[in-house]
């Protein structure tokens, strides 16, 4: 159908006003699971320790009638350590642009803040849960705290060629080659080691594709629940094992390749700085701010949690 003749549209305009949203999107993921999860405390050193200590092993052995004390050896409590790192994002905005009227904003530089104070708490998402070794740093090297995954020596199950971490190494990953699905029984060896050790974990962070795994477990397969006819029930949230329930959280910020089996309990974000907001020096028509945190992660006992290390992703 042809248009009406000489009939002015949009096309011709030259001043009609632009229709731009007062609502910005943003899908990014911004959720910090094991950082919301655990505890924190503050601390007063760059080096910050703490002490853990262990039961002497059971014996159900019982004594002669009379018998002569034998003295007991102590046992001494293990003195743990790690150190705080330092994290900050910034922002800087032209004078002209923050007394501009943006849409969707009040005022540009303070968007751009809450924007960096998102993304400053996943850095240290990352920073804490996934696999890094300590690092004192000097005056070339930043610090760097030991993360989660570098912590775990007792409840683990690896592939071939993965090896725990220690005081100065982060855990080795066994090589493309050997690492292997997820499966529930590699999740129940790790839970039944965790549950000998005194351990009583509460959560299962995942990533992505390991979630999908974890939602086509079996478990019992005569289990049954009611669900509305619209309804496809295809994912789990807990997992009731033998040992106790675990929550199954998902998560953006840990590696793919890693299950993190974690007691909330006992894992803390210790603070030197909580965070804060720094308004750089001026050096010209423009201002800047910083938002920082300086932290490290105290595993208070790494037996306390546990990992299935090394899966394809």
């Amino acid at each position: 159908m042809a248009k009406v003749t000489n009939s002015f549209t949009s096309y011709d305009a030259t001043s009609n006003r632009e229709d731009l949203s007062n609502v910005i999107y943003n899908i990014d993921p911004t959720a910090t699971p094991f950082m919301s999860a655990i505890g924190s405390k503050n601390i007063t050193n760059v080096v910050f320790d703490w002490q853990t200590e262990s039961l002497p092993t059971p014996s159900g052995t019982g004594q002669l009638e009379g018998f002569e004390l034998s003295r007991a050896t102590s046992t001494a409590t293990t003195r743990e350590s790690n150190v705080a790192q330092i994290s900050s994002r910034d922002a800087t905005v032209s004078g002209s642009q923050d007394a501009s009227d943006p849409a969707g904003k009040k005022q540009e530089l303070a968007h751009q803040m809450a924007l960096m104070s998102k993304a400053l708490k996943r850095d240290m998402e990352v920073a804490l849960c996934q696999n890094t070794a300590k690092n004192a740093g000097n005056a070339t090297t930043a610090r760097q705290t030991r993360s989660f995954e570098a912590w775990i020596s007792t409840n683990k199950s690896r592939g071939t060629g993965g090896a725990d971490g220690s005081a100065s190494a982060a855990a080795t990953d066994a090589a493309s080659g050997n690492r292997r699905a997820l499966t529930e029984a590699l999740l129940k060896t790790v839970l039944q080691s965790m549950f000998t050790n005194g351990a009583e974990p509460k959560m299962a962070i995942a990533g992505p594709v390991n979630k999908g795994v974890i939602s086509g477990f079996t478990g019992r397969s005569n289990t049954r629940q009611n669900v509305s006819a619209d309804t496809v029930s295809a994912s789990i949230s807990v997992y009731a094992s033998d040992f106790g329930e675990l929550q199954i959280v998902p998560s953006n910020r840990s590696r793919d390749r890693s299950l993190l089996l974690v007691d909330p309990e006992f894992a803390k974000v210790s603070y030197l700085r909580n965070f804060q907001t720094m308004d750089i020096a001026k050096i010209g028509d423009a201002d800047t701010k910083m938002i920082l945190a300086e932290y490290g992660l105290e595993m208070s006992n790494e037996a306390a949690h546990g990992i299935v290390a090394d899966l394809t992703a």
